[in-house]
């Protein structure tokens, strides 16, 4: 646990919050800050700040959450679909250092886009730079 962040605080039950879910490691509750109704988090117990820093037990857990609520929120709220994301570090949007992930529900003409649009204007990428981005992807990941 970090004493500074707010989602640990939020975990621990220091912070009030809308919680929807809970598990020996996982913790769900309604963003303070809704995209839509029914926006909902989902958090690792434990202080993780990003993807990189989440060891893979805490990620399958905080997966294994998102996969059994992303329905649930859908039919609370009688969406039509949603977003399910993460915003991995400060550049990509994300505004408090630990993870968590977005489960956003989607409405017929809501005015969202797809999250192909988050990034602005696509990059101008020929063949062989696509090559060597994906070698170095597949090397690193190995």
């Amino acid at each position: 646990m970090s004493e500074d962040c707010i989602f640990c605080q939020i975990v621990a039950g220091d912070i009030p919050s809308r919680s929807v879910y809970e598990d020996d490691d996982a913790f769900a509750f309604l963003d303070a800050n809704p995209m839509a109704p029914g926006h909902t988090l989902v958090v690792p117990k434990e202080h993780h700040e990003t993807l990189a820093d989440l060891p893979e037990d805490a990620g399958a857990a905080v997966f294994a959450a998102l996969h059994r609520l992303t329905p649930v929120v859908e039919d609370a709220v009688d969406a039509d679909a949603s977003t399910v994301a993460f915003n991995n570090g400060e550049a990509a949007g994300q505004e408090v250092g630990h993870v968590h992930g977005h489960i956003i529900p989607r409405f017929d003409g809501d005015g969202g886009g797809p999250v192909h649009a988050v990034a602005g204007a696509r990059p101008d990428l020929d063949d062989d730079e696509l090559d060597a981005i994906a070698d170095r992807i597949a090397n690193a990941a190995d």
